[in-house]
């Protein structure tokens, strides 16, 4: 493999990384507030609507952040591997190094979690929480055969979703007001599907017992947005389906059959993830991360990373993803950035440059105008880290 080419590789995953980070870094944008100043203004309507998480069932560019991270985190676990191996590192150090890897993602996104608590917030469905709950199994699969990391693949989608189908349905009896929601709640599902509704499925069972064994202020009864630990299981399946494409870029090298083999994975993954939602048999929920959410989240990701790929390797623009490189290259420090100090930068505005600063262009884009101001200063950051080649690993 010449270093030109996995050079070339890396800086497209690099730049769909970037794209990623950006997607999250970009909620400091705050597209909400200037819909909600504009409601009459379709632009910003749309803008809002991909910024944010769908309530249930269905999918915006929002939506798709977590699980391009966690397909990312795939891709690159081949190269690492190679790496490791070419520095004569023996498998047990290399597992030591996961485990450790994992319980740091874990801790982490704790943290994360806990900030602005009053004691620690115990809670497991953060991304990097849930990527450190799958990479030890994930790690274990990067020494495995395409035919074993498939099959493994099939039996964790098909498991999961057995386990929720024969979860009971809640009774006539049923306390709604112990799922935080009500029974007529307009995004509920009917018929088989109604397995998978909000906090009565077998995931949310798992955590009234699960979250209930860690010290809390109050008791644990269910998660506000409907999130559960055990999405970790089928978020392993993303991670598995990154790693089949990145043992494929390894194969391959850059080339247009790569390409393609990524563009027909696209179709056939869209197609199977939508099907199975039309039918009912499984819906496409992003928040308990469904089979059918996996698999039509993952064909989004292999079409995002087809067209990195075409435009980074083969037409070799690297140079117009500078900017995306840079943020991709030190994700976990965007990631961190994002959540920990965009408060902070954007307080310090408002002391330095006046209350009134961020309403130039009118009290409707005063959260615009914070928000890009917020975002060049931590991409300056970023950048200056790029430049003094500092990066943040796990």
């Amino acid at each position: 493999m010449k270093t030109s080419a996995l050079s070339q590789r890396i800086s497209s995953v690099d730049a769909y990384r970037g794209f990623v980070m950006l997607l999250m870094m970009g909620e400091i944008l705050r597209f909400g507030d200037v819909a909600e100043a504009l409601p009459a203004s379709s632009f910003w309507q749309f803008l809002d609507f991909h910024q944010s998480h769908v309530p249930w069932v269905g999918c915006s560019l929002h939506d798709l952040i977590q699980p391009s991270f966690s397909f990312l985190v795939g891709v690159a676990l081949p190269f690492s591997i190679s790496s490791r191996s070419s520095q004569m590192q023996s498998r047990s150090v290399m597992w030591m190094h996961t485990l450790r890897r994992s319980l740091i993602l874990i801790l982490l996104g704790i943290f994360l979690r806990s900030m602005h608590k009053e004691q620690t917030n115990f809670t497991f469905e953060d991304t990097l929480t849930q990527i450190g709950l799958g990479y030890p199994f994930l790690f274990a699969l990067g020494f495995a055969t395409t035919r074993q990391r498939v099959i493994s693949l099939v039996g964790i989608l098909v498991g999961y979703w057995l386990l929720f189908a024969v979860y009971p349905l809640p009774g006539p009896d049923f306390n709604w007001a112990e799922a935080g929601v009500t029974a007529d709640w307009e995004h509920h599902l009917h018929g088989f599907a109604a397995h998978w509704n909000k906090n009565t499925n077998a995931a949310w069972a798992f955590d009234r017992w699960f979250m209930n064994l860690f010290p809390r202020e109050a008791e644990f009864k269910y998660n506000g947005g409907g999130y559960s630990t055990l999405s970790f299981i089928p978020t392993l399946g993303t991670m598995i389906f990154g790693l089949i494409a990145g043992s494929r870029i390894r194969q391959l090298n850059a080339g247009y059959v790569l390409l393609k083999n990524f563009i027909v994975a696209a179709a056939l993954l869209l197609a199977a993830g939508i099907l199975l939602d039309l039918t009912g048999i499984n819906p496409i929920v992003k928040r308990i991360w469904t089979p059918a959410w996996t698999l039509f989240s993952a064909g989004w990701c292999f079409l995002l990373l087809a067209a990195f790929h075409y435009v980074v390797d083969l037409k070799q623009r690297v140079s117009w993803f500078t900017p995306l490189i840079i943020i991709g290259s030190n994700s976990i420090a965007a990631y961190l950035m994002a959540d920990t100090l965009a408060g902070f930068f954007s307080h310090s505005l408002e002391i330095h440059l006046g209350a009134q600063y961020n309403q130039i262009f009118g009290v409707s884009y005063q959260a615009l105008v914070t928000g890009i101001l917020v975002l060049l200063i931590e991409f300056l950051i970023l950048r200056s880290m790029y430049r003094k080649k500092i990066f943040i690993k796990i």
